[in-house]
């Protein structure tokens, strides 16, 4: 089966689950699984049981989707993602952003914890992004072509909807909320980065590193979607700080962040909605 027609089928599945068509759907990084919960009137769908989803083994991604509404927006949650440094293909990593299209939502918002390269971006802050830097040695578009997913040569100039930044950062310039934003560079991982490593990726202009996000923001893009996408600082990358890296160090450092990380979400995602003439 070809990867459209996988999409299609894994549509087909939830459209009979289900009436409600998504219009944003938010994919949960690590530590997120406590945003499950502000979704009302949630149909839950554990991705085991989805056509051609695959389970993360990853601690902190629970598996499963939720279709409900949130802060009155039908949105879809894709709570935990799928990794290449777990043996998966970038197709296969992408299945649920385009299911997620391909149910309806216009907006893809991705969110992953984070290591941050500068001392002035703390753990517990939140970046938006601007931008990325692909160094995963591998792009989703390759392979054979797939013209209903959109362009091989996608333009990534607005990758990362800039209008939708725009209205971001004017919710949080009113509501006194601390935003940063920046560059995020996505390894492969799953080991941390070296300290020549993270000396190379401040050079090359990252202000955030971790392991996921940039082939979806790819695929969501190529698909027709605007694309925001958040990484919560979870802790200071190899030489920035002394310590010592942990998964569970980044679990703990999303648990601290859970209210402003509640906040953001409920306020921006009702601004997601396409402008009416």
């Amino acid at each position: 089966m070809g990867l459209y027609e996988a999409v299609i089928e894994a549509r087909d599945f939830i459209w009979q689950a289900t009436p409600l068509r998504p219009q944003v759907a938010l994919v949960l990084g690590s530590g997120l699984q406590f945003l499950e919960e502000k979704v009302e009137e949630a149909v839950e769908l554990p991705y085991h049981k989805i056509p051609h989803f695959k389970v993360s083994g990853v601690s902190g991604h629970s598996g499963k989707m939720l279709i409900g509404r949130w802060a009155g927006v039908p949105v879809m949650l894709l709570c935990g993602r799928i990794h290449i440094y777990e043996g998966h293909t970038p197709q296969e990593a992408c299945h649920g952003v385009r299911t997620a299209i391909a149910c309806g939502a216009h907006t893809v918002i991705l969110t992953n914890a984070a290591g941050g390269l500068s001392p002035s971006i703390m753990p517990g802050n939140i970046l938006m992004l601007k931008d990325h830097l692909n160094l995963q040695g591998t792009n989703v578009l390759t392979g054979p072509e797939e013209p209903r997913f959109g362009p091989r040569f996608m333009d990534m100039t607005d990758l990362y909807t800039a209008e939708l930044r725009g209205r971001v950062k004017a919710w949080a310039k009113e509501n006194q909320f601390p935003l940063f934003e920046g560059v995020y560079a996505g390894l492969l991982g799953p080991s941390y980065e070296t300290k020549a490593e993270i000396r190379m990726l401040r050079t090359l202009g990252a202000d955030t590193v971790g392991m996921s996000t940039v082939q979806e923001a790819i695929a969501a893009r190529q698909f027709g979607a605007k694309v925001l996408g958040f990484s919560i600082i979870t802790n200071l990358a190899a030489g920035v700080s002394p310590a010592h890296l942990s998964h569970e160090e980044v679990k703990e450092t999303a648990l601290a962040a859970q209210p402003r990380i509640e906040r953001l979400f409920t306020g921006i995602i009702p601004l997601l909605q396409p402008k009416t003439q």
